[in-house]
C-alpha cells in the first residue's frame, strides 16, 4: 500500500465544523438565560423528537441506560420478574434490567444481523417473563414483526433500545415507535450526540410518559411530593439545546453514512472478511459498521500498522462478565454471542469520511491475507 495515511475509527471533527455557529448559539443562548434544569430547551426538543421518531411523547433522561431502566419501572417490573434481551449487545441493556430489580434472560442473536433471533425468543419465555426488549445494535433495526406478535400472544411489554439506531426504519417506520416505550442514548459518539451524557425515553403513552417523567424526577409529580421511590435522571438545558441544534441535520448524518457504507459494501472483497448483512426490512444507519473475521485480531493490528483505527464490539459478551457470574453462565452457553465476541471488527464510520479514506480503508482490508 502507498501513501500510508490516518483514517480514525471515529471523529466528531466534520460534524463540529458543520454546526459550530448553531452549538455556540445554543450554548449562549442557554447561558444567558440562566435556567438550567427542565427549562423550554428540554421542552422544545421533547417535542422535536417526538415528532422525529414519530410518537406523542418523549421524555428527556441523564443518559441511555436511565432511559430503559426508567420505562422498565415505568410499566412496573421489579424484582421476581424476568426480561428478555439479546445475549450479543453492550451491557447497559442488561443492567437496565438488573436496576429495577429483574433478571435479564438472554437470548441468542441471528449471527448475519447481530440482532435478535425472534425465533428462539418463545423457549425462554416463563411464568416471569414480563417484557422483551429487543436491541437495534450498531444502527440496523431489529425484525420487529414477529417479536410484536409473540409479545401479544404471550401478553409481554416491549421495550425498545434504540441507543445506536436514531432515524432507523424497519419497513418504512422509524425505530423507536414499535414498542410500549423506547430508550435514547445521547452519548457523543452516537448519531446524534450531544456533548455529554443524555438519553430520551419515547412512548405513545401519556400516562407511561408521565410516569417516567416523574421516576427521573426524585419520583415527584410536583415540588415536594413524591409518589415513587424514583432517581436523579433528567436531561440538562445545556444538553438538550445543543440537541436540537444537531436534530436537523440528523437525516443528513445518517444518510452520509449509508453513503460510506455502501461504497464499503460494495468495494470489500476477502474471504477472510464477513460484511454484515441488510435485511430487506431494514434501513440502517450505520452507527457501527460492523465486520467479522475467523483472523479478527490479525485483521485489527494490520489495519492498525496501515493507520486505520479500529473497534471491538464486544470483546467479553455479557453472560461471561464478572458482574453476572451470579446468573451461573458459562463459556459455551451462548456459542453464537461468543462467536460473535471473538469476530467482530468494527471499521471506521463517521460523518463527513472522505472518498479517499473511504477507499484507504476499502483498499487495506481488501489487502488483508
Amino acid at each position: 500500500m502507498k501513501n500510508k495515511m490516518t483514517v480514525p475509527f471515529v471523529t466528531f471533527k466534520p460534524l463540529e465544523r458543520a454546526l459550530d455557529r448553531e452549538i455556540r448559539a445554543a450554548f449562549e443562548r442557554v447561558y444567558d438565560r440562566s435556567w438550567y434544569i427542565e427549562g423550554e430547551e428540554d421542552k422544545q426538543f421533547e417535542e422535536a423528537f417526538a415528532s422525529y421518531c414519530g410518537v406523542n411523547y418523549a421524555v428527556g433522561c441523564g443518559n441511555g441506560l436511565d432511559s430503559l431502566m426508567l420505562s422498565l419501572k415505568a410499566l412496573g417490573i421489579g424484582s421476581g420478574d424476568e426480561v428478555i434481551v439479546p445475549s450479543n449487545t453492550f451491557i447497559a441493556t442488561a443492567l437496565a434490567v438488573t436496576y429495577c430489580g429483574a433478571t435479564p434472560v438472554f437470548v441468542e442473536p441471528d449471527i448475519n444481523t447481530f440482532n435478535l433471533d425472534s425465533s428462539k425468543i418463545e423457549e425462554k419465555i416463563t411464568g416471569k417473563t414480563k417484557a422483551i426488549m429487543p436491541v437495534h445494535l450498531y444502527g440496523q433495526p431489529a425484525d420487529m414483526d414477529p417479536i410484536i406478535e409473540i409479545a401479544k400472544k404471550h401478553d409481554l411489554f416491549i421495550v425498545e433500545d434504540c441507543a445506536q439506531a436514531h432515524g432507523a426504519r424497519y419497513k418504512g417506520k422509524r425505530i423507536g415507535s414499535f414498542g410500549d416505550t423506547a430508550g435514547f442514548s445521547f452519548y457523543p459518539g452516537k448519531n446524534l450526540g450531544a456533548l455529554g451524557d443524555a438519553g430520551a425515553a419515547v412512548t405513545n403513552s401519556s400516562e407511561l410518559a408521565e410516569k417516567i417523567r416523574a421516576l427521573g424526577n426524585y419520583g415527584s409529580d410536583y415540588k415536594y411530593h413524591h409518589i415513587y421511590h424514583g432517581n436523579n435522571s433528567r436531561l440538562d438545558e445545556m444538553q438538550a439545546a445543543f440537541l436540537s441544534a444537531k436534530l436537523p441535520i440528523l437525516d443528513k448524518v445518517n444518510e452520509n453514512r449509508r453513503k460510506t457504507a455502501s461504497k464499503y459494501l460494495s468495494g470489500m472483497k476477502n474471504p477472510l472478511v464477513i460484511l454484515p448483512t441488510v435485511p430487506e426490512y431494514a434501513e440502517p444507519v450505520w452507527h457501527i459498521f460492523a465486520v467479522r473475521s475467523p483472523e479478527r485480531d490479525r485483521l485489527e493490528r494490520f489495519l492498525n500498522d496501515r493507520g486505520i483505527g479500529t473497534n471491538k464490539h464486544y470483546p467479553i459478551p455479557m453472560h461471561l462478565q464478572e458482574c453476572y457470574k451470579d446468573l451461573g453462565y458459562k463459556k459455551g452457553d451462548f456459542p453464537i454471542a461468543e462467536e460473535i465476541s471473538e469476530t467482530e471488527l468494527s471499521l471506521p464510520m463517521y460523518y463527513g469520511m472522505t472518498d479517499e479514506e473511504i477507499d484507504y480503508v476499502i483498499a487495506a482490508v481488501n489487502e488483508f491475507e
